[in-house]
């Protein structure tokens, strides 16, 4: 399992756009990703769960990626985070 804590860049949080986006990413991976913000957990190809999180610009978030190729896509999944989108 590959796992790294970052904070999120996006000017307005991980709101509806660039959560959508978020999760197409992690479905493409084909990989169990997991964000957590503070004590909760979700599943990452979850668009409710993502937004349920309420992630703010400069909240600290975990990613966990399981399987194959799991360094790979955490990084990629980490830069998409830390790029501000609404830019």
């Amino acid at each position: 399992m590959a796992e790294r804590t970052l904070a999120v860049a996006s000017a307005h949080g991980l709101h509806a756009r660039p959560a959508a986006l978020f999760v197409k990413a992690v479905t493409d991976s084909g990989l169990v990703v997991e964000l957590q913000k503070g004590e909760r957990k979700i599943n990452a190809a979850s668009i409710l769960g993502v937004v349920s999180l309420g992630i703010e610009h400069g909240d600290d978030v975990t990613l966990r990626v399981e399987g194959e190729g799991a360094d790979a896509v955490l990084e990629s999944l980490a830069g998409f985070l830390e790029k501000d989108h609404d830019a």
